[in-house]
């Protein structure tokens, strides 16, 4: 870990095994969000199968059997007969009208399937901003910690050289005080720093799916971003998958309306039925029947209950239009921040390189001018702590730097496998979609679960 920081804070460090890409490839790929995501879009999909069945005929078979026994007596004559009539049959119902319910319930299913897509969307960016946001915070607080420790042997060594210049008369023990105070601070703060690397490490875990090794440095995503603030949240209303999915909710909601409206419209079905039956009211009989008839029914009055659900429709599509207005306005002031953020951080990196070398100037100077008498021990422990505020600062701001840059990808809807070209074969919900939508029976899944 220490070799993949110092590659990171250095440029031309060595070429290590993990990159950004490659970590958010396994994100990609094992991550248990998105593949709860995906199963719920496969699920979403059996929703226009389903719809679709109301254009096909519903098919069923009977069977009956029984037992007679029957005495007869009059006119000085008695029977005594035995049978055990029996029968099957087929029936078949098809509905040839109803009121566009099934054609409008096929197309709110197919905008489920759209609206699951893109959600499907939002989740694969929430799971690649995540696993880039691990990489980078496991980079920092590994850094850190390196500076924290690297901190603990330069203050050994002021403490050492300053114990030797009180033994021969030059300091006081008050120097050797607060040298001795700086050091134990600085093992305090290097304690804190592993904590939070392990914190780090485990969230990595969790993400990604493994366990951090050597991790080689990031660059942000700042190619091919829009020129301006305008620009960039013109793209994202028309590209963010929470916008589009609310979009397709939209939709979803209005056919549903029409879909309960239907229930008001005649219907028209047709039945045709096919039977054969033995010992049919008598030993020894056999009859086949065979008929097809047509249904028309007219709602008169349903107590009331669909009207209300047609009103609740209408509410219910209200709702998700000022969703989809809520989704815009979120997009929005994504973007802004995301978009303020990174300016920001570029002007830190900036002010946190320049303080740097401004601190090391200091530092040095302070401790040539201690050499003759003209500063204290505790000036030169403050001008070493200046110095590893300024590298901490500077870590600090080259994290916020690279997640900032996949927070506007997240912002504007880019932040995706394709378009982040990893290595790796990329979901398409469609294939699934296509497997089922025309599946007329079968148990068994695509996958042969």
């Amino acid at each position: 870990m220490a070799g993949a920081m110092s590659a990171w804070l250095l440029p031309g460090g060595p070429a290590l095994a993990e990159t950004m890409e490659s970590a958010l490839a396994r994100a990609y790929n094992a991550n248990p969000q998105l593949n709860a995501q995906r199963a719920s879009v496969r699920a979403t999909d059996e929703n226009v199968t389903q719809a679709l069945a109301g254009y096909r005929p519903t098919i069923a078979a009977s069977a009956d059997v029984g037992f007679t026994a029957q005495d007869t007596i009059g006119q000085g004559q008695s029977s005594n007969n035995k049978y055990f009539p029996r029968g099957v049959g087929v029936q078949v119902n098809q509905t040839l009208f109803n009121g566009g319910r099934t054609g409008n319930s096929v197309r709110r299913a197919d905008a489920g399937v759209l609206a699951a897509r893109e959600q499907l969307r939002s989740t694969e960016q929430s799971v690649l901003l995540d696993g880039a946001t691990a990489y980078m915070d496991v980079l920092r607080d590994t850094a850190i910690l390196n500076l924290r420790n690297n901190n603990i042997d330069v203050l050994e060594e002021q403490l050492r050289q300053t114990r030797d210049r009180f033994n021969v008369g030059e300091v006081t023990r008050t120097d050797v005080a607060q040298a001795e105070a700086r050091l134990a601070a600085a093992r305090s703060d290097a304690s804190s720093a592993a904590g939070l690397l392990k914190a780090s490490l485990a969230r990595y875990r969790q993400v990604i799916g493994v366990d951090a090794r050597q991790l080689a440095p990031a660059k942000p995503l700042e190619a091919n971003l829009p020129r301006t603030l305008d620009s960039a949240v013109a793209v994202s209303q028309s590209t963010h998958p929470a916008i589009l999915a609310a979009l397709h909710a939209v939709d979803a909601a209005a056919l549903l309306v029409k879909v309960t409206e239907g229930e008001l419209a005649p219907s028209v079905t047709v039945q045709g039925t096919l039977s054969h039956r033995w010992d049919y009211q008598q030993p020894n009989s056999e009859v086949n029947t065979a008929s097809v008839v047509g249904a028309l029914s007219v709602p008169i009055y349903e107590g009331g209950s669909v009207y209300s659900r047609v009103r609740q429709a209408k509410e219910t599509l209200g709702q998700r239009r000022i969703e989809a207005d809520q989704a815009r306005d979120a997009v929005r002031q994504a973007v802004v921040a995301s978009w303020s953020n990174l300016e920001a951080t570029r002007e830190r990196i900036t002010a946190s390189q320049a303080q740097i070398q401004a601190a090391e100037v200091a530092l040095n100077g302070v401790r040539e001018e201690a050499k003759v008498g003209q500063r204290t021990t505790l000036d030169v422990l403050n001008a070493q702590q200046e110095l590893l505020t300024a590298r901490v600062s500077l870590i600090t701001a080259q994290r916020d730097r690279v997640v900032a840059s996949y927070n506007l990808q997240s912002a504007l809807g880019w932040l995706s496998s394709s378009r982040l070209r990893l290595a790796t074969q990329e979901y398409k919900p469609q294939v699934h979609y296509e497997q089922v939508r025309d599946k007329w029976i079968g148990l068994r899944n695509p996958d042969g679960r």
